[in-house]
């Protein structure tokens, strides 16, 4: 694995490739890797000629009093995760690589980023949709890989890309779980022993909600009361939000109809943890 510290760099080794016939994986994250982040560097390795996964802690996505300085980071532990997962190129820019003069230009989404995340961090989608262009822009023609841990991230991704003609796959991977359902992310490390244990509430407060529509609830109303319920019974959780919306649009179909997620956020102490889980109601039968 070679590690690439400038875009000047990264772009002339893909370009190269590309044009000996190799294709391009992408990886962009934020560090602190875990084993979520191998699997979408594994799934890249198997379905690409070169993967190159990004590290970079992007301070536009951040808000104020939000946690950039804190941000948990272990470069030398990331590398060693990044190489044993079959990543190629491993692009770690410093901040000055990336936004050498004050940026000026942003990229939002509307609608998309607008509810759930985006109401609860009014500034963190345009900061990453920025980002993922600018990424996008300089890692060229490739298949990126994204967790659908962060779904509205996800749904955001894939617009941005047909609405200014990327000329990018985006691929959705399954989230990866601890055990007890515990989605895996960076923030994790934040939580307490005691924390860390209520922590897989939100995953069950999602699997009571699909349980609720698979047997035959269609009010969201009911569907959302119900997940909060269970979140709130938790003490040391404390409820951001919880939603059921189409998996497209994210607006709330009522009554609830077609292809839908089931999303989360829930504070625990300094952490907060995001999570969702989908599910398909089947359109009624003619007469039925």
């Amino acid at each position: 694995m070679k590690t690439v510290a400038t875009i000047a760099e990264l772009r002339s080794r893909l370009d190269a490739d590309r044009a000996a016939g190799r294709t391009v994986g992408f990886v962009p994250t934020m560090g602190y890797l875990h084993d979520g982040h191998a699997s979408l560097m594994r799934q890249a390795r198997a379905e690409t000629d070169v993967v190159v996964a990004s590290i970079f802690v992007n301070p536009l996505q951040f808000g104020a009093g939000e946690d950039l300085d804190a941000y948990p980071r272990d470069l030398d532990r990331d590398t060693r995760l990044a190489e044993a997962a079959g990543v190629d190129l491993l692009f770690v820019p410093g901040a000055d690589e990336m936004y050498p003069e004050p940026v000026l230009t942003t990229v939002s989404v509307a609608q998309l980023s607008e509810p759930l995340e985006g109401a609860s961090r009014p500034t963190h989608f345009a900061g990453v949709a920025t980002v993922v262009a600018k990424l996008f822009a300089i890692v060229g023609p490739c298949r990126a890989y994204f967790g659908e841990k962060d779904f509205q991230q996800l749904a955001l991704v894939r617009r941005m890309v047909r609405d200014l003609s990327f000329p990018v796959d985006v691929v959705g991977c399954q989230t990866a779980r601890e055990l007890d359902g515990l989605a895996l992310s960076s923030r994790n490390t934040y939580l307490t022993r005691e924390e860390r244990e209520a922590a897989p509430v939100l995953y069950r407060a999602l699997r009571a909600g699909v349980a609720s529509i698979l047997a035959g609830e269609r009010d969201p109303a009911f569907v959302r009361s119900l997940m909060a319920q269970i979140i709130e019974a938790e003490p040391l959780a404390r409820l951001d939000y919880a939603e059921v919306v189409d998996a497209d649009s994210f607006r709330v179909p009522d009554p609830l109809a077609g292809n839908l997620r089931l999303l989360a956020a829930v504070r625990f102490g300094r952490a907060r943890l995001i999570d969702n889980v989908g599910v398909t109601v089947p359109a009624p039968t003619q007469g039925g």
